[in-house]
């Protein structure tokens, strides 16, 4: 390629935030009608290189070239009038407006009467949607529409505005396999009309599939920029942990105990279907299954954040309510998929999130003894190794992996006897998995049972002493360690006799 083709130039970009040096003289570029991967462990800088970007931040250095043209965004609106869109993975749409009216929010046809021009408007929608090869109706209201077609809207959208350089953050996380397969369908159409695409994912396979070039980030510091076809998954991964990749699934054996937990014919209507299991202290008992299986509806049953029908005991004795609130009391943990929506409180700080599960214990006559809830978020901190300026900083500040750590130190804090965790991977970078495969490995050792809910078979495979396969709110199939195979799961989870 010759230097004519390079579309963004972004050169010695830094930026520092109260106790933090997001990025230190980053370079990145991208050609046009190329795939570029962006990749790095959460808290890498790649967020943060993409705001600046798109005009959320100003860069404290560097210098962005467009087509050649250096250019300044003091506001997302100067980016997008460059032709820089993001489709963002939280899907910024108003729910309560139609496809077309998103697509042109704040740029709708007018008629000669200074008027909305409707029908025009919804003409330009189906058109822009059709040679995208979607087929969402424009006057459709957002609100009713899947995941994956809201996402489709975002992309309309960005096209509409003419888009230079479209920007996709994570954007197959709540999609199905068939699903991603036709954005990616799209962003090869885009890539062929000359578009350039930024692409930020943590699953490796994408990247490979369906970028041109990838560059890696690490500790806010650019390490490398290496066309895809000449990479290896485990060289990609090396350069953004430091590290090689056999050490990602490092299982350490633990003695494994007397059951603590027992679920005996656990029924949920439409849900749960006479489910039966054991449960050991030191166990890592993996659970497998596909999309609408029953897993997480299983966790929030045991949990007692579900009604159910059947018995669940705890040590040998019925849990005799069925309400979180004893199951706690009882030595039980859950930590749920959603850690943003489900497992913690956002604008709260580390302190109070990893106390929150322990405030009985910390309280006297009803007031909390703030410098134990202190001393016990600064241990959990530690012990779990989440970067943070301070305890007192706010949760959402926090990378995806240490979010992560302060949802699972919560419950740690409690001593639990049962931690059921339920993707406790899922969305964090490759370096934080092996930080908390390794901490499931020394809970283990310790004596906690632990109860691992995951869609990635690997990680199934991997990590779990014994595995449980759902298939329809049944369990399906059990293996051993050492007799389980992809094959054997999938054949399990697919309602195929084993």
């Amino acid at each position: 390629m010759t230097d004519a083709e390079v579309l963004l130039e972004m050169r010695g970009i830094s930026k520092t935030f109260p106790g933090v040096r997001a990025l230190d003289n980053v370079d990145f570029e991208l050609r046009r009608g190329q795939v570029h991967a962006l990749v790095g462990e959460n808290g890498a800088g790649k967020s943060t290189l993409i705001k600046i970007l798109s005009g959320v931040y100003p860069p404290d250095a560097g210098e962005i070239r467009l087509a050649g043209q250096q250019v300044s965004m003091a506001h997302p609106s100067d980016a997008q009038g460059l032709g820089i869109s993001p489709v963002h993975q939280e899907l910024n749409l108003e729910p309560h407006l139609t496809v077309a009216e998103n697509i042109f929010l704040n740029r709708q046809p007018l008629n000669r009467f200074r008027l909305i021009d409707h029908a025009r408007m919804n003409r330009e929608a189906k058109s822009l949607l059709h040679g995208l090869g979607v087929d969402v109706p424009p006057t459709r209201v957002v609100a009713e529409l899947s995941v994956a077609q809201r996402q489709m809207v975002s992309i309309a959208r960005a096209v509409s505005m003419d888009a230079r350089i479209v920007i996709f953050d994570e954007p197959t996380a709540p999609l199905t396999e068939h699903e991603a397969s036709l954005l990616f369908a799209i962003i090869r159409q885009l890539k062929a009309s000359g578009v350039g695409i930024i692409y930020i994912s943590h699953r490796m396979e994408e990247v490979f599939e369906i970028s041109d070039q990838v560059t890696v980030l690490r500790d806010g510091k650019y390490i490398g920029s290496v066309p895809t076809r000449e990479a290896t998954m485990e060289q990609i991964i090396q350069m953004m942990i430091g590290r090689s990749v056999s050490e990602l699934f490092q299982k350490e054996a633990a003695p494994i105990g007397e059951p603590i937990l027992e679920v005996r014919h656990l029924y949920q209507h439409g849900a749960l279907e006479d489910i039966s299991f054991t449960l050991r202290r030191g166990e890592i008992l993996g659970l497998f299954g596909l999309a609408g299986a029953g897993r997480s509806e299983l966790a929030r049953a045991i949990f007692g954040a579900e009604p159910y029908e059947g018995a669940i005991l705890l040590g040998g004795k019925p849990m005799a309510a069925n309400t979180p609130h004893q199951a706690i009391q009882r030595g039980m943990g859950l930590v749920p998929e959603d850690r943003r929506q489900q497992a913690l409180v956002a604008s709260l700080s580390v302190k109070e999130n990893i106390s929150l599960a322990s405030l009985p214990a910390l309280c006297t006559a009803g007031i909390i003894d703030t410098h134990a809830e202190a001393q016990l978020a600064e241990e959990y901190v530690a012990r779990l190794n989440v970067r943070t300026p301070s305890i007192e900083r706010q949760v959402m500040y926090l990378s995806g992996g240490n979010q992560q750590r302060v949802a699972i130190a919560k419950w740690l804090a409690t001593k639990p006897k049962v931690l059921i965790l339920d993707e406790p991977t899922h969305g964090i970078d490759v370096g934080a998995k092996a930080a908390i495969h390794s901490l499931m490995c020394a809970l283990a050792k310790e004596g906690v049972a632990i109860l691992m809910i995951s869609s990635d078979l690997p990680e199934i495979l991997g990590m779990s002493d014994r595995i449980l396969v759902m298939h329809r709110g049944r369990i399906a199939g059990e293996f051993g360690r050492e007799e389980a195979t992809e094959e054997k799961i999938m054949r399990a989870a697919t309602g195929e006799a084993v």
